[in-house]
């Protein structure tokens, strides 16, 4: 029966966005969210069972198709794939609240694309074959361009089409690297790639090289790698709040992608492919960094400062993991889950303070009246989580990095690390500095400050719904610091079960059936 559980994180999402989608032509808002939180309920109590079922060291294979030739759909539950499925439906809980305060009335067909979008993420993370992991990517992509879509106008339909475009592009690519792959190895199943990639004839190790490079670009274009970042910014800022807090972890699916690929087909005993493209991945991830810290000193802007902030951490990230030590990938999966909470508590409260500065918008420069103390401590709480301050959750995270990181890399680590961290206490410290302390009667340019308009009303209950949201986030931070411990301590598990990749091939290929010769 568990091993059925794996279907679960694919199956709840799908079946909840269907039966919402059915109910909602004749069925008030109310009923959609009763629905909603029902399907969400259900997914957490799957993900907490699948949680504890790896954290036991056990992979469990699930086929949904036995068939001989090793085509079949495989699914596939290991610590790092249960940690990300319950990192998404942690996101999904105060995403989904903020949501039921108002948006979801304003978005056609919001509840279903949530769902269908949820099912595309968790897909992605426990699927054992490249093509399905395409397939995960599409579904959760499609549900993203309604999300962000529905109800556009002005300058987020412009982004939500650039940031249409991208994807469209980039799955295009990922098509043409998936038949490259399969036409050099023969699958495109994972486990059965680890192992025909070591014994890839020499005259063919350049073509295959080709292909995988290909593989890795797409993987780094969805996780907004330098210089394939161009479209996260403004589409992550024009997004609706609750839409750019869940938004938060699709970069991590193409570093989850990375990640994975990255151990178990250039780990180790790879031949002419271990440590392929590490290097490159490591001095383009630590550029990131920088590049994240500068745009929140520049960012004009509260919701681009919170669209940079997940640029560094996804910098971060790639430094992590391209340094392929235990104790750097443990840190990283320590951060990864931080990294989403900490920066979707930022877009939530930029929604907040642009909705309570009336005209003035989360513009920077902008004077406007006094913004509610609670708004405020709520910023200061999130801004010294997302920078890496003790004693919260994100500094445990970097010192970690830093602390496991190898002596030769010791210099150009810390100076990014260090360097990207100080460039957003900057950005954020003004930012905070302007929006919530300064007070004058002119604006910089010696001009009248501008009239406010008036806040939309609301009513008491949804102001307080939206901050339970924000107070979610954050107390996730919050807990991720008091049980760092048992966190840290799966993590290291998860980096070293990661490492030992023919545990994984091994496991996978006794569960698929033998190949039957004609």
């Amino acid at each position: 029966m568990m091993q059925h559980l794996v279907l679960g994180p694919i199956l709840v999402p799908l079946l909840t966005g269907a039966i919402l989608l059915l109910l909602e032509r004749r069925h008030e808002v109310r009923v959609l969210r009763i629905g909603a939180w029902i399907g969400l309920a259900l997914l957490l109590a799957v993900s907490a069972a699948l949680l504890a079922l790896a954290s036991s060291g056990d992979i469990t294979v699930y086929l949904l198709g036995d068939w001989p030739s090793r085509l079949g759909i495989v699914l596939m539950l290991d610590r790092l794939s249960a940690l990300m499925v319950l990192t998404t439906t942690l996101l999904a809980i105060p995403a989904l609240m903020y949501a039921c305060a108002g948006w979801d009335k304003r978005a056609l067909h919001f509840h279903a694309l949530f769902q269908i979008q949820l099912m595309g993420l968790n897909g992605a993370f426990l699927t054992g074959d490249v093509f399905n992991l395409f397939v995960f990517f599409e579904v959760m992509l499609i549900a993203s361009y309604g999300l962000l879509l529905s109800g556009a106008r002005g300058e987020r339909i412009s982004a939500g089409m650039h940031y249409v475009v991208f994807n469209i592009a980039a799955s295009t690519l990922f098509l043409i690297a998936l038949g490259l792959v399969y036409g050099m190895f023969g699958t495109l199943n994972m486990a059965e790639l680890a192992v025909r990639i070591r014994e890839v004839a020499p005259e063919d190790v350049a073509l295959a090289r080709a292909a995988c490079g290909l593989l890795l670009v797409v993987f780094c274009a969805k996780a907004a790698l330098l210089p394939m970042y161009l479209w996260l910014p403004e589409t992550y800022a024009r997004a609706p709040a609750a839409v750019a807090a869940l938004f938060t972890i699709m970069t991590k699916v193409g570093l989850y992608a990375v990640l994975r690929t990255g151990t178990l087909l250039f780990g180790e005993g790879a031949g002419a492919f271990e440590g392929f493209a590490r290097d490159t991945l490591l001095v383009f991830g630590l550029v990131t960094m920088v590049l994240g810290g500068l745009g929140v000193v520049g960012a004009l802007r509260l919701r681009i400062g919170a669209a940079y902030l997940v640029l560094l951490s996804s910098g971060t990230l790639f430094v992590s993991f391209a340094l392929a030590q235990p104790g750097t990938i443990a840190a990283g999966l320590y951060y990864l889950p931080h990294s989403c909470f900490a920066a979707a508590a930022m877009f939530l409260i930029a929604h907040v303070v642009q909705r309570e500065r009336g005209s003035a918008g989360d513009r920077v420069l902008t004077i406007a009246p006094p913004i509610p103390r609670v708004t405020g401590l709520l910023y200061l709480i999130a801004a010294i989580s997302v920078v890496g301050l003790p004693p919260l959750s994100g500094f445990i995270g970097k010192v970690l990095l830093l602390a496991a990181t190898p002596p030769e890399d010791t210099g150009w680590v810390y100076a990014a690390v260090l360097g990207s961290g100080l460039l957003a206490l900057v950005g954020l410290s003004r930012t905070g500095t302007r929006l919530f302390w300064r007070t004058g009667e002119q604006d910089d340019r010696g001009g009248e400050p501008d009239a406010p308009a008036p806040a939309p009303a609301e009513t008491p209950k949804v102001r307080g719904l939206e901050i339970a949201a924000i107070f979610v986030l954050l107390g996730y931070g919050l807990a991720m610091t008091v049980g760092a411990a048992p966190i840290l301590r799966y993590a290291t598990a998860a980096a070293a079960q990661l490492l030992s990749a023919d545990d994984y091939v091994r496991e996978v290929r006794a569960t698929m059936p033998q190949r039957r010769e004609p």
